[in-house]
């Protein structure tokens, strides 16, 4: 596979799944922006412990997943319920703290960054192959889970507390457990993508894991569609595609134009351009076609 399209398919695969961890707090009405600072967490502690410990790639993601999950949980006690303004605060402060440690560690590299994670395979070649399947095998898995659950009745619970938290807690909707449960995971993933990116790009630099990439992963989401899970489908291979089809005196406008492109879909359309009404059509077309064949 050639080192660019690797590069292109490897980091959509994590954005993919970075903008569902934004996606599954969001059900009930919270942007959890600590899913960055997870991915910070883990991506180089998980480098450290390849590097310095000898860990195999395997023990590393899991590693990194269980350490996501479990600075989601024990924050999740704090704002399990909060008020979204009360979340995101969390969220970005988290970001500024770890970014401001990792920055102050010489174990991790300090503002020059962390250089010469292993590779997981004796070749290049075989390193990337591998990265590839892991990664999109990672985005199979989770987004059937997510999947099952916005179909199962926990997922309607969240829908919800979206519409209104105190009529579905009258309901008998637990909504803080709810809030805890979808932080917990949506922090796991972040865990994962640090892990993930981490042995993709076999370096880290803390100037990735800042405000910037929320803002990526926002637009991605919102772009795509926040009522379903299936619009970052869409919406991460082309906004991820489009500053390399752009002159390269434009491509470092690649925020602005992201931010452009965010305020212009949230004032034409702002359920985002897969919606679940959209999806409703999809599926029940697909079900005549298969009827009349």
């Amino acid at each position: 596979m050639p080192l660019s399209i690797f590069y292109f398919l490897a980091v959509a695969g994590i954005n993919i799944l970075m903008s569902w961890s934004l996606y599954l707090p969001y059900r009930v009405q919270q942007l959890h922006f600590m899913t960055v600072a997870n991915m910070t967490i883990s991506g180089y502690i998980g480098a450290y412990a390849a590097l310095n410990w000898g860990w195999p790639f395997a023990a590393v993601l899991l590693l990194g997943v269980l350490l996501g999950a479990l600075v989601g949980f024990v924050t999740s006690f704090a704002i399990g319920d909060a008020p979204a303004f009360a979340v995101v605060i969390v969220g970005f402060t988290f970001i500024y703290i770890t970014k401001t440690i990792v920055e102050n560690m010489d174990a991790f590299g300090g503002t020059m960054g962390l250089f010469g994670i292993p590779k997981i395979a004796a070749t290049p070649g075989g390193h990337r192959w591998i990265m590839f399947a892991v990664i999109y095998a990672s985005v199979i898995v989770v987004g059937a889970l997510i999947h099952r659950f916005d179909t199962s009745r926990l997922g309607r619970a969240t829908s919800a507390i979206f519409v209104d938290k105190n009529l579905a807690a009258t309901f008998g909707v637990d909504v803080k457990k709810m809030g805890m449960g979808l932080q917990t995971a949506a922090s796991a993933i972040g865990g994962l993508c640090g892990v993930l990116y981490a042995f993709t790009m076999r370096s880290l630099f803390p100037e990735f894991f800042t405000f910037h990439y929320i803002g990526i992963a926002m637009t991605m989401l919102f772009i795509g569609g926040y009522t379903t899970q299936w619009g970052v489908l869409l919406s991460v291979p082309i906004l991820w595609g489009l500053p390399f089809l752009l002159p390269e005196s434009v491509q470092s406008w690649r925020i602005v134009i992201y931010g452009v492109l965010l305020v212009v879909i949230l004032l034409i359309k702002p359920e985002g351009i897969v919606t679940r009404p959209l999806i409703r059509r999809v599926g029940t077309l697909l079900g005549a076609r298969k009827r009349a064949s």
